[in-house]
This record gives C-alpha cells, sequence and structure tokens, in this order.
C-alpha cells in the first residue's frame, strides 16, 4: 500500500502537500473557534466563501463582461471569495458583542443559509457554474499547485509562528477576553485580526480543497483535542498533530481504495472524534 502510494507521488505530490498543509493550518486556526464553541461560525464563513467564488464564476460569464480577460481569471474567484470570508468572520464576530441585539448563533445561522442559497441562484442558469459549487460542496483537493503548497506552507509556518511568539496572550482572550482587556491587551484589535485571517484561510481552502475537508480539519481535531487535553494551550500541538496524521493515513488510504481523500479524511478524523468521546464518558 505504502510503495502504491509512493509511486503515485511524482503525479499528485502537490495535492498531497497542499492538503497536508492545509489540514495543519486550519487545525491550529480551529483551536481558537472550538475552545470558544463557535464551531458553526466556521461554517458559515466557508458558506460565506463559497457565495463569493459564485459571484466570481459569475462575473466571468457575464455578457457585458466577455471582452474582460481579467474578469475570468482565477484571481478574481479567489479575491471574491476571501472577501466575503471575511467579512463573515467580522459578522459573526460582531454578533457575540456586548450589547449587541442579535446572539452570535443568530447572525451565523443567517450568514450560513443566506450564503448558501445566494451561491447557487447566482448560478442556476449556469451548468458550468453549478458545476464548480458541486465541486466545492463535495470536496476534491485533486488539481492542488505548487502554489498552493507553498501558499499553504507559508500560512501554516506564520500561524505557528504567531502562536508559538504570543501564546500566553491568545490564551487570555480565548479564555478571559475581560481579563485580557484589564491586563492591557487591545482585545477588539487582537479579534479583529483573528477573524481576518480565520475569513482568509477558509477562503483559500475552500478554493483548493472544497467546503467538506476545510470545515473537517477546522473543527474536528481541535475538538479531538479537546476531549483529549486539560488545557487551551495543550490543544495547540495537539489538534494539528491529530489532523495531519490523520490527513497523511486518509490520503494513504485513498489512493489504495480509489476513495475521494477529503471525504476518507473527514470520516477517519470523525471516527477518531467518537473515539474520544466514547473514552471522556468512560473516563467519567
Amino acid at each position: 500500500m505504502i510503495a502504491e502510494f509512493m509511486a503515485s507521488w511524482s503525479l499528485f505530490h502537490s495535492t498531497y502537500l497542499a492538503g497536508w498543509a492545509i489540514a495543519l493550518l486550519l487545525a491550529l486556526v480551529g483551536v481558537p473557534v472550538v475552545a470558544r464553541d463557535q464551531i458553526f461560525v466556521g461554517a458559515a464563513v466557508a458558506q460565506a466563501s463559497m457565495l463569493g467564488i459564485a459571484l466570481g464564476l459569475w462575473v466571468g460569464v457575464a455578457p457585458m463582461l466577455a471582452t474582460c480577460d481579467w474578469c475570468q481569471s482565477e484571481s478574481v474567484r479567489g479575491g471574491l471569495g476571501g472577501v466575503f470570508a471575511v467579512a463573515a468572520a467580522l459578522a459573526c464576530a460582531r454578533g457575540g458583542r456586548t450589547g449587541a441585539r442579535e446572539t452570535p448563533e443568530a447572525v451565523t445561522g443567517w450568514v450560513f443559509l443566506t450564503a448558501g442559497s445566494l451561491a447557487v441562484l447566482v448560478l442556476a442558469h449556469s451548468p458550468h457554474g453549478l458545476e464548480e459549487v458541486h465541486r466545492l460542496l463535495s470536496s476534491t483537493i485533486i488539481g492542488a499547485s505548487h502554489v498552493d503548497v507553498a501558499v499553504f506552507a507559508a500560512a501554516a509556518t506564520f500561524t505557528a509562528a504567531l502562536v508559538a511568539w504570543r501564546r500566553s496572550t491568545l490564551l487570555l482572550l480565548i479564555m478571559d477576553p475581560d481579563m485580557a482587556a484589564a491586563s492591557g491587551v487591545h482585545v477588539r484589535a487582537w479579534t479583529l485580526v483573528t477573524n481576518i485571517w480565520l475569513g482568509v484561510v477558509v477562503a483559500l481552502s475552500v478554493r483548493v480543497s472544497g467546503m467538506i475537508y476545510a470545515f473537517a480539519c477546522l473543527v474536528l481535531p481541535a475538538l479531538v483535542a479537546k476531549s483529549l487535553c486539560r488545557e487551551v494551550g495543550q490543544m495547540f500541538v495537539i489538534a494539528p498533530l491529530v489532523s495531519v496524521l490523520c490527513a497523511m493515513l486518509a490520503f494513504v488510504l485513498a489512493h489504495h481504495l480509489d476513495f475521494p481523500p477529503g471525504q476518507l479524511t473527514t470520516a477517519l478524523l470523525g471516527a477518531v472524534l467518537a473515539v474520544a468521546w466514547s473514552g471522556r464518558l468512560r473516563r467519567t
């Protein structure tokens, strides 16, 4: 099995490396999301990114823009996906602010449902556009390029370095924002930056790997870590470790069994989480 997988390395190494880098990156970013019980914020952000990509596809096929080569480029779709993802992350964060009229759950639900329906409606009369939306929904990472590998490796390295450098500040923000503010931490600035980064990395990941794989890597490894760890700080180590190991194993199995790697990784992470939950129940 391993020999078969290594024989495919020359053809699919960019796909494998990009998938593992995404798994590492999203697991790190997902720790604060899960620790603050904002799991469905990740789903809403991913769905908003799909709406941005759908609008980019619509711009590319619009008759009035047929002569605009730039409008049909991948950068337009990726850029709009990032803009909508960041906007969704900020909207969900604003819904949780003290004094806000709507609860965070209400805002998150609105973003998820509205973005999901509009993404389909925008491309309802464009068969090729709907194929792209379905591809993103069904989650496929096949076709990732060496540029994707470089981007996600750089993003994962930056995120890991930031977590290591400002670990105490991040833990204080996650566990007790009021105490962080009293200690002189600029809570609003940090919240703004972390939500923008969440939107950016989710948008990039959805474009390359699809929604299922991106959302799974964002929340499932952190949920496993939450079940295994007693402290939030430990989750920043366990979550990426679980995510990358499961992704590696799933990619090898997917090649051997001819299964989609994104779905198999998600299923494997789900199985590991079920085992972690059952183990915690036995301990209690």
